[in-house]
Order: structure tokens, then C-alpha cells, then sequence
């Protein structure tokens, strides 16, 4: 069972606290709800996946992490996102940040996210 810290960032704010639980799903593995069928993911390693199955594909084969911290999750119009920190089952830390495009000013549906992600560098040196 993969701890999730979420972020205090949401508070009083539905598309935060959205930005918020698409960035948890993608990080553990799982299709996030509020995908349109055709969603459009630009993912951490740069392929362009087009459709919601296409994305629940892609998360099946991925390993749920250890751990997972969401440090911040915004919003403003259109556009949300939420960065933090993923606890592979390693060890290894990865940081990263999903930018969530949504189909309306109300955020109910996504239409494109963008993802990045880096390994920490207290975590990615090779031990001695």
C-alpha cells in the first residue's frame, strides 16, 4: 500500500484538489477519473499517449510506489498542476510536477497533461 501525504494547498479550491488527485493516480499507477476519452498525455519520458485507453494502458504496467508526498497542487483558468516527490520501492526519490490542461474554466474533465519528472540527487549518485 503505497502513504500518500497530500498537499495542504487545496483547502477551499475543487480544481486544486483535482490537479491534486490526478497527479496521486498517475504516480500510483491508475487511471484518474476525470480523463475525457480523448485525453492527450505527454508523459515523463516523452511519449504523446492519445486517449484514455491508451493512458489506462500504460499505467497497468507500472509499479505503485513505496511512498508519495504532493507538495504543492494549483490551479488558475484552465490549467492546474501538482508537483512532489514519488518513494520508488528502491529507495530512489523522484521528483516531479504533472500540468493538467482541463476542457473548461470549471475543471471538471482533462483534456492534455504534461508530465516531468527527475531523479533527487541525494538518491540518484551511486553509492560507494
Amino acid at each position: 500500500m503505497t502513504r500518500i501525504v497530500r498537499s495542504p494547498d487545496c483547502g477551499n479550491s475543487p480544481k486544486n484538489l483535482l490537479a491534486q488527485e490526478i497527479a496521486v493516480a498517475l504516480e500510483c499507477g491508475e487511471t484518474p477519473d476525470a480523463l475525457s476519452d480523448a485525453c492527450a498525455w505527454q508523459t515523463r519520458g516523452g511519449a504523446l499517449l492519445a486517449g484514455k485507453a491508451a493512458i489506462a494502458e500504460a499505467l497497468s504496467d507500472q509499479a505503485r510506489p513505496a511512498a508519495l508526498t504532493i507538495h504543492h497542487a494549483l490551479s488558475h483558468g484552465k490549467v492546474g498542476a501538482a508537483s512532489g516527490e514519488t518513494t520508488l520501492e528502491d529507495g530512489r526519490v523522484r521528483r516531479f510536477c504533472h500540468v493538467v490542461e482541463f476542457s473548461t474554466a470549471a475543471g471538471r474533465r482533462v483534456k492534455a497533461i504534461s508530465s516531468f519528472a527527475g531523479m533527487s540527487e541525494e538518491t540518484s549518485r551511486p553509492t560507494k
